[in-house]
C-alpha cells in the first residue's frame, strides 16, 4: 500500500507522526503536575522511566518500522536507507522551523 507513495512523502508523514506524538508527550509533561499532582515518591520517577522507554519504542517504530519492512521483507536496502535519511532531513527541518517560531515569538 505504501509503495504507491514517494519516499519523500512517506518520510514526511513519518516525521509528522513523530512530531505529533512528541507534541502530545510534551503537553503531558507541561500539564503533568495539574493532571497528576506532585508525585514526590517512588512512583513519579518510575512513571517517567516507563514513559521514556515507551516513547523510545514508539519513536523507533514510527521512524524505522517501514524501512525495516523495506529491508527485511522486500530486500530493498537502498530504499530503506534513503527513507531513513529523508525522515531525518524532515525532522531536522521541523527542528529548524520550531527554532524559528521560538525566536520570532520572543521578538
Amino acid at each position: 500500500m505504501l509503495s504507491k507513495f514517494s519516499l519523500c512523502f512517506i518520510a514526511f508523514m513519518q516525521a509528522l507522526g513523530l512530531g505529533i506524538y512528541l507534541s502530545l508527550v510534551s503537553a503531558l509533561f507541561l500539564k503533568g503536575n495539574e493532571l497528576f499532582g506532585r508525585v514526590p515518591n517512588y512512583w513519579g520517577p518510575l512513571l517517567f522511566l516507563f514513559l521514556f522507554v515507551t516513547s523510545a519504542l514508539v519513536s523507533a517504530i514510527l521512524v524505522l518500522g517501514y524501512p525495516f519492512i523495506l529491508f527485511w521483507q522486500k530486500k530493498q536496502l537502498e530504499k530503506a536507507i534513503r527513507l531513513v535519511i529523508y525522515t531525518t532531513a524532515w525532522l531536522i527541518g521541523f527542528i529548524i522551523l520550531l527554532l524559528l517560531l521560538i525566536f520570532l515569538s520572543k521578538n
